[in-house]
């Protein structure tokens, strides 16, 4: 038995939420990050911010989002109960694990600004907005996926786990580069201020440049995520969101070149951001696909040992 409402449900949450980390990241790259000061709920002292006051505004609609975000999850977290406690507990559980990391990246987003926007709370802010992305992707998936071939785990399935994992460690380092200052250490692309190796330049320019290495590693890694798709017998839907993959990264890196050399335009530090949620969501449900057919491997072994005769 599924429901048909909550993987639409799941979905459509899900992607709300990467349009939260967009607008985070223009919150960011407009330095609207205080534009409510050191209050959280409030901004500057009142539930609506003046007209004239544009950081304020953003920041606020920011939160307003996040609130949209919180109601749209508390009915998916209602229908998951309604329609899986009793039967694919796994999809509630999922699911009770999104409305957690919910509730910790709001706490985490109050922390933010209490603390006037410390690099690693806001690294782990946006670390928790894509655990909460992955979290809602694989409970939608979960719940209305229905494996075409089923086949068990090989280097494939190793490579889709480390790529999805390699791309969450490079948007968290993106987020320490920004949050760290880090942003225009390196002036010029792909090289470093003219250095292909500038750790002699200082920390920033360090922290800058191991994003770009972490990014170049993810570039291998999906590269050969891809080719071993392709040469498997692979469902078609992984093979072609793996292209997709690859498609986005190879933009996201573009962008991310332009930013830089745009002098950190908030446009491209925006399309960044967003472009490396969308990579790590195919990412995500690529590696949930694989995680389920390799499931219904398992459950087809097991009720065919069941079956099998006893013999004397």
């Amino acid at each position: 038995m599924r429901s048909r409402a909550f993987p639409v449900l799941a979905l459509t949450t899900a992607l709300l939420t990467i349009g939260l980390v967009v607008f985070g990241a223009v919150v960011r790259v407009t330095d609207s990050g205080l534009g409510c000061g050191n209050q959280w709920p409030l901004c500057n002292g009142t539930l609506i911010p003046p007209m004239d006051n544009m950081t304020a505004w953003i920041e606020w609609l920011h939160r307003l989002f996040a609130v949209l975000i919180g109601l749209f999850g508390l009915v998916t977290l209602v229908v998951a109960i309604r329609a899986y406690r009793h039967h694919d507990t796994r999809v509630l559980t999922i699911t009770i694990i999104a409305a957690v990391l919910f509730a910790l990246q709001s706490a985490l987003g109050a922390i933010v600004v209490v603390l006037d926007l410390p690099p690693t709370a806001v690294t782990l802010h946006l670390g928790t907005a894509m655990l909460l992305l992955g979290a809602l992707l694989v409970a939608g998936v979960a719940g209305g996926y229905q494996p075409k071939r089923i086949y068990g785990r090989d280097s494939f399935s190793m490579l889709a786990y480390t790529t999805t994992a390699l791309s969450l460690v490079v948007i968290l380092s993106g987020a320490l580069v920004r949050g760290s200052g880090a942003t225009l250490a390196c002036t010029d692309w792909p090289l470093c201020n003219g250095e292909v190796l500038p750790f002699s330049q200082g920390a920033l320019a360090s922290i800058h440049f191991m994003h770009r290495l972490m990014v170049l590693a993810l570039g291998v890694a999906l590269l050969l995520t891809t080719l071993a798709a392709l040469r498997s017998g692979r469902d078609t839907r992984l093979k072609v969101l793996t292209l997709l993959a690859a498609g986005l990264y190879l933009a996201q890196a573009g962008v991310g070149a332009m930013y830089v050399v745009s002098a950190a335009a908030p446009v491209w530090g925006a399309a960044h951001v967003g472009m490396a949620a969308a990579t790590w969501s195919l990412l995500v449900i690529v590696s949930t696909f694989e995680t389920l057919n390799q499931t219904e491997v398992r459950q087809t072994n097991a009720w065919q040992v069941q079956s099998e005769p006893l013999t004397p």
